[in-house]
């Protein structure tokens, strides 16, 4: 799930990682080396605290794959192959020594609406298009973006989705996931036309008479059990669960009872193949998969990020672009789901003591070896066991202490409300989508309406602080300084020299306008026009306009494309306190081409 603590916490009953000694820690906080082929230290080297670290991830990876494969409606073995070849690509791209790439809840949930909204259903009934082949063009066209995004280092593009909004989409994902498991794990059936994920709860509760009690005692006794056995977190609680579980579905044939299992699953067939779709559906494709794209890095640099920061290591967005790209475009074409890296299987293996890459490649050979060994008795398991393990794996996400947080702020508060709301009355793709939508809104809101501060000189120094802030600042005599809070681009420009004309209206005896554009690193041509239309009003009115902390790019761009006018070098000024001192010495008059005349 994409949960982006404030503070990253260690997954629910996960102890912390075991203390290391002096020469390990040193070597675990050297970089990772950037691409294969580097000189291996020990860091990376294998240790029994990564062997254990390797068997308690995989013990958490087995039952989530069956658990999220049935999210995605596919069969098990395509969460098996996407499984595997995270944890092995990864291993060999990425750059964290923690991040675990497997499928996760939300890509599941998220590729299966939007399949689903091309398809018409899992089996393609309502457009005659194949579900799984869909699903697969929806992995594969995220993962080329991920990878394009990569070439073109973009590797910051996450920020645009903020941290609120993503708490939001994981906490209502989280309830919607969980409501729709209730009816496995009570036996109940569902009306043949299907329900919205908003009516599956009051169905549910409408209907009590129609629960299995059979298959409610199963699920309570696999709750049951579950919550004991997380009492010692090194235990794969979810995996010995379901295993007791197949063991006695056949000891006592609950089958019998009526209680459903998963049934057949087959052995991965690693067959490479493209999708095969009509080009207007491919389009269709890479429209969805943008906001595949945008949840699969951002809740895997959430989870990178959050454990670099909590062991002191140094990761790159750029090169956690490539991994993720490439596992991802790897599993499409062998017929795998979409892969992240979750924050929960990631802080788990963390919290288990891991102190390499290592602990990951430990995990790929159990998992390959309960594939080769147990995958045929995956079908006995019962359906309300597989839901229990399902609401254990996101029980996680339904902690509403980082909505709480964010609230406490009052701070983002119609983000984090409208994001929950978004996913329980949208549902999975397009509350994604409005999701995003908020972010940028909440964006081009902050960058269209910026905040403009008064400056005044601080106690006889050359330093410059808002007004507002420092009443005790004294203001220059004829000199009015701004200094726009946000940066100066084409959303922005236009508001923040209405507001410059605003200010100057209102004041008498003004001769020079200082603004001061430390916030801006360059200027686009929008902005750089507002300028000079700001420098020909203020002329106008017999006022001069002077710029202050004025970057490199910007003033280039302002020397070369009004070298005359407002980019002469008496005009431009790399402090404000120079800017003033100019300003201070009196009214100038302005010729027609913008450059000062002497007095007198």
């Amino acid at each position: 799930m994409p949960d982006l603590p404030i503070r990253p916490p260690s997954p629910a009953g996960a102890s912390a990682a075991p203390p290391q000694d002096a020469a390990d820690v040193a070597a675990d906080a050297r970089p990772l080396p950037a691409w294969p082929g580097h000189t291996v230290t020990r860091s990376q080297r294998l240790s029994w605290r990564d062997v254990v670290a390797g068997l308690c991830v995989a013990g958490l990876l087995l039952p989530e794959a069956v658990a999220y494969a049935g999210l995605a409606h596919l069969p098990v073995s395509h969460a098996l192959v996407a499984m595997v070849i995270g944890l092995a690509v990864y291993a060999v791209w990425g750059g964290s020594r923690f991040a675990v790439v497997a499928p996760t809840s939300s890509t599941a949930s998220l590729s299966a609406a939007a399949a689903w909204s091309l398809t018409g259903g899992a089996h393609g009934a309502g457009s005659g298009l194949d579900y799984v082949g869909v699903l697969m063009a929806l992995t594969l066209a995220a993962g080329g973006m991920l990878c394009l995004l990569a070439l073109t280092r973009q590797g910051q593009m996450s920020a645009y989705v903020s941290r609120p909004v993503l708490r939001g989409f994981a906490f209502g994902l989280a309830i919607t996931i969980v409501v729709r498991q209730l009816p496995d794990a009570l036996g109940l059936p569902l009306p043949a036309q299907g329900l919205a994920p908003i009516q599956v709860l009051p169905y549910t509760l409408a209907h009590p008479a129609h629960w299995h009690l059979p298959s409610l005692c199963v699920a309570l006794l696999a709750a049951a059990l579950l919550a004991c056995l997380r009492r010692w977190p090194a235990l794969p609680a979810s995996l010995l669960v379901m295993a007791l579980a197949m063991g006695a579905a056949r000891w006592l044939d609950l089958p019998a009872w009526g209680v459903q299992a998963v049934g057949e699953v087959l052995a991965p067939s690693w067959s490479w193949r493209l999708p095969e779709l009509p080009q207007n559906v491919w389009l269709q494709v890479v429209e969805l998969a943008f906001g595949l794209l945008i949840l699969v890095f951002a809740e895997s640099w959430g989870s990178v990020r959050s454990l670099a920061l909590a062991h002191g290591d140094r990761v790159d967005a750029d090169r956690e672009l490539w991994a993720l790209g490439g596992c991802n475009v790897l599993s499409a074409l062998f017929q795998g789901m979409p892969v992240g890296a979750g924050f929960s299987a990631s802080a788990a293996n963390a919290a288990s003591g891991a102190t390499s890459k290592a602990a990951a490649i430990c995990a790929l050979g159990v998992v390959l070896l309960a594939m080769s060994l147990g995958l045929s008795e995956l079908r006995h398991l019962p359906r309300p066991v597989l839901a229990v393990a399902v609401i254990a794996a996101l029980w996680h996400a339904l902690n509403p202490r980082p909505l709480i947080d964010v609230w406490r702020m009052n701070r983002d508060r119609v983000l984090v409300v409208g994001s929950v709301l978004a996913v329980l009355l949208l549902g999975v793709l397009h509350g994604m989508l409005a999701a995003i939508g908020l972010s940028l809104l909440a964006s081009l809101r902050r960058f269209s309406e910026p905040v403009m501060h008064e400056l005044g000189r601080l106690d006889g120094s050359e330093h410059f602080v808002a007004l507002d802030a420092h009443p005790d600042a004294t203001v220059t005599p004829g000199v009015l300084v701004l200094r726009p809070e946000e940066p100066l681009f084409f959303a922005s420009a236009e508001r923040v020299v209405g507001e410059v004309g605003r200010r100057v209206r209102t004041l008498q005896g003004l001769h020079t306008v200082v603004l001061s554009l430390e916030e801006t690193a360059d200027l686009d041509s929008t902005a750089a026009e507002c300028l000079m239309e700001l420098d020909h009003r203020l002329r106008q009115q017999g006022l001069r306009l002077l710029l202050s902390r004025v970057k490199d790019p910007a003033r280039e761009l302002l020397s070369r494309w009004d070298p005359q006018g407002l980019g002469a070098p008496g005009r431009l000024f790399v402090s404000v306190a120079d800017a003033v001192r100019v300003g201070r010495a009196g009214p100038a008059r302005i010729s027609a081409t913008g450059r000062p005349r002497a007095r007198g």
